[in-house]
Protein backbone atom coordinates (compact mmCIF):
# COMPACT_ATOMS: atom_id res chain seq x y z
CA UNK A 1 0.00 0.00 0.00
CA UNK A 2 2.98 2.39 0.75
CA UNK A 3 3.99 2.17 -2.80
CA UNK A 4 0.40 3.22 -3.76
CA UNK A 5 0.47 6.46 -2.09
CA UNK A 6 3.99 7.37 -3.55
CA UNK A 7 2.41 6.82 -7.15
CA UNK A 8 -0.67 8.63 -6.12
CA UNK A 9 1.56 11.51 -5.11
CA UNK A 10 3.83 11.47 -7.96
CA UNK A 11 0.43 11.76 -10.49
CA UNK A 12 -0.67 14.25 -8.50
CA UNK A 13 3.10 16.45 -8.20
CA UNK A 14 2.54 16.01 -12.29
CA UNK A 15 -0.56 17.20 -12.76
CA UNK A 16 0.02 20.28 -10.61
CA UNK A 17 3.45 20.50 -12.68
CA UNK A 18 1.18 20.40 -16.09
CA UNK A 19 -0.68 23.16 -15.23
CA UNK A 20 1.70 25.70 -15.64
CA UNK A 21 2.35 24.44 -19.26
CA UNK A 22 -1.02 26.59 -21.22
CA UNK A 23 -1.47 26.66 -24.67
CA UNK A 24 -1.54 30.07 -26.54
CA UNK A 25 -4.61 31.13 -26.81
CA UNK A 26 -6.24 31.74 -30.41
CA UNK A 27 -8.19 34.84 -29.53
CA UNK A 28 -7.41 38.23 -31.68
CA UNK A 29 -10.96 39.80 -31.15
CA UNK A 30 -10.71 41.31 -34.62
CA UNK A 31 -12.64 40.52 -37.77
CA UNK A 32 -10.25 40.34 -40.72
CA UNK A 33 -10.89 41.80 -43.68
CA UNK A 34 -10.20 38.72 -44.96
CA UNK A 35 -12.63 37.07 -43.42
CA UNK A 36 -15.59 34.83 -44.92
CA UNK A 37 -18.00 37.39 -44.11
CA UNK A 38 -16.11 40.09 -46.24
CA UNK A 39 -15.47 36.99 -49.18
CA UNK A 40 -19.25 35.73 -49.57
CA UNK A 41 -22.38 36.88 -48.64
CA UNK A 42 -23.23 35.37 -45.24
CA UNK A 43 -26.68 36.36 -43.73
CA UNK A 44 -27.15 37.30 -40.39
CA UNK A 45 -28.29 33.85 -39.31
CA UNK A 46 -26.36 31.91 -40.55
CA UNK A 47 -23.23 33.89 -39.49
CA UNK A 48 -25.14 33.13 -35.60
CA UNK A 49 -24.55 29.16 -36.46
CA UNK A 50 -21.24 29.89 -37.63
CA UNK A 51 -20.23 31.40 -34.66
CA UNK A 52 -21.67 29.48 -32.18
CA UNK A 53 -20.70 25.72 -34.09
CA UNK A 54 -18.08 26.30 -36.34
CA UNK A 55 -15.44 29.46 -35.68
CA UNK A 56 -14.33 27.68 -32.10
CA UNK A 57 -12.11 25.39 -34.22
CA UNK A 58 -12.26 27.33 -37.51
CA UNK A 59 -11.38 30.80 -36.86
CA UNK A 60 -9.13 32.90 -35.07
CA UNK A 61 -11.47 33.68 -32.52
CA UNK A 62 -12.30 30.67 -30.15
CA UNK A 63 -14.51 30.93 -27.05
CA UNK A 64 -12.83 28.98 -24.12
CA UNK A 65 -15.07 27.65 -21.34
CA UNK A 66 -13.73 27.37 -18.15
CA UNK A 67 -12.11 23.32 -18.40
CA UNK A 68 -10.01 24.32 -21.31
CA UNK A 69 -7.47 26.11 -18.17
CA UNK A 70 -7.32 22.55 -17.11
CA UNK A 71 -4.62 19.93 -18.50
CA UNK A 72 -3.95 18.28 -20.64
CA UNK A 73 -7.88 18.91 -21.65
CA UNK A 74 -6.57 22.45 -23.37
CA UNK A 75 -3.73 20.45 -25.13
CA UNK A 76 -6.41 18.39 -26.62
CA UNK A 77 -8.68 21.73 -27.59
CA UNK A 78 -5.75 23.65 -28.96
CA UNK A 79 -4.77 20.28 -31.32
CA UNK A 80 -8.12 20.18 -32.55
CA UNK A 81 -7.72 24.18 -32.85
CA UNK A 82 -4.48 24.05 -34.85
CA UNK A 83 -6.25 20.54 -36.99
CA UNK A 84 -9.21 22.94 -37.49
CA UNK A 85 -8.05 25.90 -38.96
CA UNK A 86 -5.32 23.80 -41.24
CA UNK A 87 -8.25 22.47 -42.97
CA UNK A 88 -10.68 25.90 -42.95
CA UNK A 89 -9.85 28.80 -41.04
CA UNK A 90 -13.18 31.44 -41.67
CA UNK A 91 -11.05 34.05 -40.35
CA UNK A 92 -8.67 33.89 -43.36
CA UNK A 93 -11.17 32.55 -45.71
CA UNK A 94 -10.87 35.71 -48.57
CA UNK A 95 -7.17 34.98 -48.68
CA UNK A 96 -7.51 31.55 -50.44
CA UNK A 97 -7.61 31.52 -54.21
CA UNK A 98 -11.43 31.11 -55.79
CA UNK A 99 -11.03 27.74 -56.66
CA UNK A 100 -10.27 26.96 -52.86
CA UNK A 101 -12.84 29.12 -51.47
CA UNK A 102 -14.89 27.08 -54.11
CA UNK A 103 -13.94 23.68 -52.88
CA UNK A 104 -14.38 24.76 -48.97
CA UNK A 105 -18.11 25.94 -49.51
CA UNK A 106 -18.75 22.89 -51.48
CA UNK A 107 -16.60 20.58 -48.35
CA UNK A 108 -18.68 22.83 -45.38
CA UNK A 109 -22.20 21.42 -47.90
CA UNK A 110 -21.40 17.88 -48.03
CA UNK A 111 -19.98 17.41 -44.46
CA UNK A 112 -22.62 18.87 -42.91
CA UNK A 113 -24.98 17.07 -44.75
CA UNK A 114 -23.19 13.69 -44.01
CA UNK A 115 -23.14 14.48 -40.21
CA UNK A 116 -19.56 14.94 -40.16
CA UNK A 117 -19.36 18.38 -39.10
CA UNK A 118 -19.26 19.75 -36.10
CA UNK A 119 -17.52 17.07 -34.86
CA UNK A 120 -19.47 14.72 -32.49
CA UNK A 121 -16.99 14.92 -29.67
CA UNK A 122 -17.74 18.64 -29.59
CA UNK A 123 -21.35 18.64 -29.32
CA UNK A 124 -21.37 16.38 -26.55
CA UNK A 125 -20.10 19.40 -24.25
CA UNK A 126 -20.99 22.59 -26.68
CA UNK A 127 -24.66 21.54 -27.10
CA UNK A 128 -25.36 24.73 -28.41
CA UNK A 129 -23.28 23.70 -31.33
CA UNK A 130 -25.79 20.94 -32.34
CA UNK A 131 -27.27 21.76 -35.51
CA UNK A 132 -31.06 21.18 -36.00
CA UNK A 133 -32.27 19.91 -39.50
CA UNK A 134 -33.19 23.31 -40.43
CA UNK A 135 -30.10 24.86 -39.48
CA UNK A 136 -28.07 22.20 -41.45
CA UNK A 137 -30.25 22.94 -44.34
CA UNK A 138 -30.15 26.40 -43.54
CA UNK A 139 -25.86 26.08 -43.88
CA UNK A 140 -26.10 23.85 -46.31
CA UNK A 141 -28.13 25.92 -48.51
CA UNK A 142 -25.99 29.28 -47.90
CA UNK A 143 -22.53 27.08 -48.82
CA UNK A 144 -24.19 25.82 -52.09
CA UNK A 145 -25.41 29.69 -52.99
CA UNK A 146 -22.31 31.31 -51.91
CA UNK A 147 -20.14 29.06 -54.10
CA UNK A 148 -22.54 28.87 -57.17
CA UNK A 149 -21.54 32.85 -56.65
CA UNK A 150 -18.33 32.13 -56.95
CA UNK A 151 -18.50 29.81 -59.72
CA UNK A 152 -20.13 33.02 -61.69
CA UNK A 153 -16.67 35.05 -61.38
CA UNK A 154 -14.46 32.03 -61.69
CA UNK A 155 -16.24 29.18 -64.03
Amino acid sequence: MHIFKKILLALLIVFIAIQFVQPARNKNGLVEPVDVTKAVSVPENVKMILQTACYDCHSNNTNYPWYTYVQPVGWILNNHIINGKKELNFSDFGSYPIRRQQSKLKAIADQIKDGEMPLYSYTIIHKNARLSKEQKALLTDWAQKAKDSLDKINP
